[in-house]
């Protein structure tokens, strides 16, 4: 029984040490924090440059189908064949408006079209990075925007999805700030870290 629970416990500590290695030195957006209301964080995010790619179909395939397109113009597939850091988080948003209106609830995740990104490093610029060799991967700028956060770990289910995205849209009704589209999941772990010590994101883009 010792061995057992030894054996599992150097197991555990290999999963977090693993994860914890990977993420060591990965770039995340700049900004700013601007309040603090119960688990909604407002923050002001600095002009970055992300590569999009626009996948349908259901949210995991397109997490999936999008990961790989992106990864593979970062890891070398663009015109100057060079290799760009990688950065957390992978964002996918679904290409979904959602009214303001009661009650409140978040648009239904299933088969849609899903805008996933890469954030490129910063002072990246669009003159300076490589052109895309796949066609559905661009290149865009993204001015400076203030943006509601919902952090929340484990494994992304579709109910804590929605349960977030609905946080954040009745904070913002009851705020009285219009959003910018719709929700977007970001995530900032590699797949196979410790579910606890997943770090999970709703993100609200405010007008």
């Amino acid at each position: 029984m010792l061995w057992s629970l030894g054996v599992t416990a150097v197991g555990l500590l290999a999963w977090t040490v693993a994860g914890l290695w990977i993420k060591r030195g990965v770039e995340e957006p700049a900004f700013e924090v601007l309040a603090r209301e119960g688990d909604v964080e407002v923050r002001r995010y600095a002009p970055t440059i992300v590569a999009v790619t626009l996948v349908p179909g259901d949210r995991d395939a397109a997490l999936s189908e999008g990961f790989r397109r992106l990864a593979g113009y970062i890891f070398g597939k663009n015109r100057s064949k060079e290799k760009i850091a990688m950065t957390a988080p992978v964002s996918a948003t679904r290409s979904e408006k959602i009214a303001m209106t009661a009650p409140v609830s978040a648009s239904p995740v299933g088969e849609g079209t899903y805008r996933v990104t890469f954030t490129m490093p910063p002072g990246s610029t669009l003159e300076a990075l490589p052109e895309p060799e796949d066609a559905r991967v661009v290149l865009e700028a993204v001015p400076s925007r203030d943006v509601a956060a919902v952090r929340f770990s484990g494994w992304v289910r579709t109910a804590s999805i929605e349960e977030h995205s609905a946080e954040l849209v009745a904070w913002a009704q009851r705020a009285g700030r219009e959003v910018d589209g719709s929700p977007t999941l970001a995530q900032y772990d590699p797949p196979f870290m410790m579910p606890l010590l997943r770090r999970n994101e709703i993100l609200l883009t405010l007008r």
